[in-house]
Order: C-alpha cells, then sequence, then structure tokens
C-alpha cells in the first residue's frame, strides 16, 4: 500500500495544475522537439534528439509521479484543524534562545518550500515540532550533528 500524502487544498490545486500543464503542453512541446531533431538525419550523433529523449523521460516519470501522490493523498480539513498543537496545516511561530521569532507553516513534504517559510512535517524541525503546545520546547537534532532547542510561540492556522 502506498504512503498517503498529506496536503492542503492549495499544495492538491498546484499538483494537478502541475500534472495538466505537463500532460497537454509539455507532452506536445517534446513531441515536437523530437521530431525536429529526427529531420536532422543520424541518430546516434545527434545530441539534439538524445536530449529531447531524455527529458520526455524524466516528464513521463514526472507524470506518473503525479498521478501516484493525487491517487494517495489526504488533503486537510483546515475547519476542522486544532491550533491547540503543531500539526500539517498550522503556522508556527517558534523561537531559538537568544535569537529572532521565526515563522513556518507545517506541510506536507510535497509542498515543502523552506525559502518561503514552508516545512515539511518530516524534517528535522517540523516533525520536533508536531504535537507541541504553546510554551513547550522542541528539542531538534539537525544534520549537522548537534541539538537546538525551540520555544512554541505561537499556533494559528497556516496563511496558505
Amino acid at each position: 500500500m502506498a504512503q498517503e500524502i498529506v496536503m492542503s487544498a492549495a499544495g492538491l490545486k498546484a499538483v494537478q495544475e502541475e500534472l495538466e500543464y505537463l500532460k497537454t503542453v509539455r507532452r506536445k512541446e517534446l513531441a515536437e522537439e523530437i521530431k525536429e531533431a529526427r529531420s536532422h538525419g543520424d541518430l546516434s550523433e545527434n545530441s539534439e534528439y538524445d536530449e529531447a529523449k531524455n527529458t520526455q523521460g524524466l516528464v513521463e516519470n514526472r507524470i506518473t509521479e503525479l498521478e501516484q501522490m493525487i491517487k494517495n493523498v489526504r488533503v486537510i480539513d483546515e475547519s476542522e484543524l486544532s491550533v491547540d498543537t503543531v500539526s500539517v496545516g498550522t503556522h508556527v511561530t517558534i523561537q531559538m534562545e537568544d535569537e529572532d521569532p521565526e515563522e513556518y507553516d507545517i506541510v506536507g513534504r510535497t509542498e515543502a518550500d523552506p525559502f518561503n517559510g514552508k516545512i515539511s512535517d518530516e524534517s528535522p524541525v517540523g516533525h520536533a515540532l508536531l504535537g507541541k503546545a504553546v510554551g513547550e520546547q522542541a528539542e531538534v537534532l539537525l544534520p549537522a550533528g548537534h541539538t537546538v532547542m525551540y520555544k512554541v510561540l505561537a499556533i494559528t492556522h497556516s496563511k496558505g
């Protein structure tokens, strides 16, 4: 059985849009590129053809991956989401000792985008925060090998 993928409604919509784009637009573009490269003659020394075929393989793999993701998705019902503790779909304000507070949305792994404040529930920080309430501390073992403590300052509904 495939692993359930937790995602917001917005995250699911983004996955569906990417899938639609790949199936309708990108497939056609690649078919044209392959047709064009084929017309240049000898395929054994045709790098354009090889590149287009490789890209086509990557796109087909991504389509399969997205279809599997959609099949195994569980969309978070934000109206039923509790903000008593940190969970996927919540927005948290946390603080490391002597540092400025940081804010993150806790999301499923497919929506993670740390540079835009979205961390996965499977990341070291996200995982350590799960189930914590305001005022509680989370001990996080960082990939570098040292441990840091974060204090949960606030939990609200995710900003999307």
